[in-house]
């Protein structure tokens, strides 16, 4: 998928002649905290709620004020990953599109990014989870992907994570069955140190919520 095709229909940009009320009036309808500022097809930045507070005259044009904007974005031929990686960065939740002539196309919501990613991880297909520990070096995809077909499996996401104060990686793996007893068995055998299986939705739910954080940490490193 092309991050164009992620572009929300839904949030306007502001201009310069638009005021720091309105601003946030649309940020408080749209749960964000940014939003791009555009002269015609020319992004000039993104202005925060904190920004506006800082003016303190929100019922003046906001072009009336000497902004320091910051102009983080990304072209519409570029990965999503980057776009997960950018919002992770600056603790954004919009992320300007902009075409490679640099005329603004739209933005993306940090919501509909995560709900991509959750499409695209496959969240929602039923399967059970087990979480391992290991050094970095005796990490191998190729024996984990053989242990979990050994046993008439199928891999539908796996992600590495090092936690800040440990100097192993945790490797958190879906499986496409919601009974694991067979692969524990086998990484048991083969000396894994398991920290962690999850075969119930729920619980299947919570830990992707909390694995968010450490996949966007993980691009970063």
């Amino acid at each position: 998928m092309q991050l164009k095709e992620l572009i929300s229909d839904l949030v306007p940009p502001l201009r310069t002649s638009d005021t720091g009320l309105k601003a946030l009036s649309m940020m408080e309808i749209f749960r964000i905290s940014h939003l791009p500022i555009v002269n015609n097809t020319e992004f000039l930045g993104l202005i925060s709620d904190t920004d506006i507070y800082d003016m303190n005259m929100a019922d003046e044009p906001i072009g009336n004020h000497k902004l320091s904007l910051f102009s983080p974005y990304v072209t519409a031929s570029q990965h999503v990953f980057e776009a997960i990686e950018l919002v992770n960065r600056m603790k954004l939740t919009v992320v300007p599109v902009l075409d490679d002539q640099k005329n603004y196309l739209g933005l993306i919501l940090m919501n509909d990014l995560i709900h991509y990613f959750a499409e695209f991880a496959g969240l929602k297909n039923p399967g059970g989870i087990i979480v391992i520990e290991m050094n970095t070096t005796d990490y191998s995809l190729t024996e984990i992907a053989n242990i979990i077909e050994g046993n008439e499996g199928k891999i539908l996401a796996i992600y590495i994570s090092q936690p800040d104060d440990s100097t192993k990686i945790e490797v958190t793996i879906k499986v496409n069955r919601t009974d694991i007893s067979a692969f524990i068995q086998t990484f048991n055998r083969y000396n894994y140190d398991i920290k962690a299986t999850y075969m119930e939705s729920g619980e299947m739910n919570n830990l992707f919520e909390s694995r968010y954080e450490s996949f966007m940490r993980y691009l970063n490193i």
